[in-house]
């Protein structure tokens, strides 16, 4: 995925220029997401890639170009998850099954360093415009394979027809976003599952009635 995080001067790299880049963008994404954007120097990715000064300044002339490329190899990787988990989501089960794998993802670290793209979300969006726009069109993205999925669940019958899946697609996401920031805070999943459980409890409102069919079978949600 980090092909789709490289300008289009990429081209022009040698396979040597193509892997330096590579190991100075995952190091800048690794030290961003634990440490911060604005914590993370130059000087601390060039140490932790283990590049020259020449090296670094010749694919990244300022922080501000490293960050771009940070912000989109962290979108492209956290919405290629997200698609595998949602692509075929169609049922309430499906719609569990994904809530328990993001979580269990995030328990990994007991939450710590919170969502990926909403952590860089929190330090860029007031401070470049153009960061927070690029921010916001990858979280469109997000909710809308979380609405796509709800729309199947009203076209097969197993979400009543008066369900806004716009609506109920961003209570999801404000579920899970609050989710992950109660739980690095807390350094513990469980206010995450909490916000979770009360936001797809919430979808279950507008539920069909049992015997009209809640489809399961092929569903990959959350898989």
């Amino acid at each position: 995925m980090a092909e789709q995080a490289r300008d289009k001067n990429d081209s022009r790299l040698t396979e040597r220029g193509r892997v330096t880049r590579e190991r100075i963008l995952r190091a800048a994404a690794d030290m961003m997401y634990v440490r911060g954007v604005s914590l993370t120097t130059l000087d601390d990715v060039r140490a932790a890639s283990g590049t020259s000064k020449s090296q670094l300044y010749r694919h990244y002339s300022d922080k501000d170009a490293l960050v771009r490329d940070v912000v989109a190899l962290q979108a492209a990787e956290l919405l290629e998850r997200q698609h595998q988990l949602l692509r075929r989501l169609s049922s309430l089960r499906g719609l569990e099954r994904w809530r328990d794998a993001v979580i269990e993802r995030n328990a990994l670290r007991n939450g710590a360093y919170g969502c990926p793209l909403g952590s860089l979300a929190s330090e860029l969006a007031d401070q470049d415009e153009e960061m927070r726009k690029a921010i916001a069109r990858h979280f469109d993205t997000w909710e809308g394979l979380l609405e796509a999925g709800l729309v199947r669940m009203k076209d097969s019958g197993v979400l009543s027809a008066d369900a806004d899946a716009g609506e109920l697609a961003t209570g999801l996401m404000a579920a899970l976003q609050g989710g992950y920031l109660l739980a690095q805070t807390a350094q513990d999943v469980k206010p995450m599952r909490i916000a979770l459980d009360m936001a797809i409890g919430h979808v279950k409102a507008y539920a069909v009635p049992a015997g009209d069919g809640d489809p399961t079978e092929g569903d990959a949600g959350g898989r």
